[in-house]
């Protein structure tokens, strides 16, 4: 079994890959930091590459990219693979900053690469816009969800966190509580992308710069039930739907089993569990929200 720890960055092909530049710098706030073979390659304020664009049809997320620890043997991660009837293939400086890494596909068509080693490509860069300090998560609508989740349990080392019903699993790969969602759809195809603000402050300030930017919130201000984090959401001119957040749920005892106590859980200790069907709105309430589409 891998053994991810850490979400790196995703890949996303677009039409128009200097409309998606300028996006992700100058409202995103990230910053392009190389730019090689038709690719660009962009990173957070803190230095660490986050979005890597390239030019195709269809907007899509084609890849993501999640790091194991250090000292990882990449033979056993290959056999492990061959034994699961996966296969792999290696890869050497694909991506500035990484010198080796697999790559392989899950079971809904998303490649996977994997990476034990990986240099800053870019320090404490000056960024307009909204400067998110990483990508957070990433979900994406599969018919089969029971399935994918199994896979990257088995597989990828990735936990349960919560699920609602049967049809939406936040599975994590570290202490916050989702690092992959998937929910059920007719096809595979991404739901959204989520970047990571210091705080709610920061997020009050992001929506005012979207407006500012007439650029439209599609859902909240509000806060998630499942994983309690703040989150509001616009659209990438990519018609990407793209979340802020911050304040998600961290499990600091895994062996206990629960969340740090936050003063909005609804239980103490709040542990992993099956949540009802309405617990995909917002604790808030509608309000002026409405519903979140793409959601049954």
């Amino acid at each position: 079994m891998i053994q991810v720890k850490r979400m790196s960055h995703a890949t996303f092909v677009t039409p128009d890959i200097e409309r998606q530049i300028d996006y992700f710098t100058n409202i995103a706030g990230l910053a392009l930091a190389e730019r090689e073979n038709g690719r660009a390659y962009l990173a957070t304020k803190v230095g660490d590459l986050a979005v890597q664009l390239e030019k195709g049809d269809q907007a899509q997320c084609a890849k993501i990219a999640f790091q194991i620890a250090p000292e990882t043997d990449f033979d056993d991660i290959r056999r492990g693979l061959e034994a699961e009837g996966v296969r792999c293939q290696p890869r050497n400086d694909a991506i500035p900053g990484v010198p080796k890494m697999l790559a392989f596909e899950d079971p809904k068509g998303t490649m996977i690469e994997v990476f034990a080693e990986q240099n800053p490509i870019a320090k404490n860069q000056q960024v307009a816009g909204i400067g998110p300090l990483k990508l957070g998560h990433i979900a994406f609508h599969c018919p089969d969800v029971k399935a994918v989740a199994d896979f990257y349990a088995k597989v990828m080392g990735f936990r349960v966190s919560d699920w609602i019903e049967d049809w939406f699993v936040f599975m994590r790969c570290n202490t916050d509580h989702h690092t992959v969602n998937f929910i059920i759809g007719d096809k595979p195809e991404l739901h959204h992308i989520a970047f990571e603000v210091e705080n709610v402050p920061l997020l009050h300030k992001a929506c005012d710069f979207l407006a500012r930017n007439k650029i439209q919130l599609v859902w909240g201000p509000g806060r998630h039930i499942v994983g309690h984090n703040v989150a509001a959401y616009h659209r990438s001119p990519d018609y990407i739907r793209v979340e802020m957040f911050c304040e998600m749920d961290l499990m600091k005892d895994e062996a206990l089993g629960y969340w740090e106590p936050r003063p909005w859980h609804e239980e103490m200790p709040l542990r992993p569990k099956h949540w009802p069907e309405d617990t995909w709105r917002s604790a808030w309430g509608f309000g002026s929200f409405g519903t979140f589409p793409g959601y049954p």
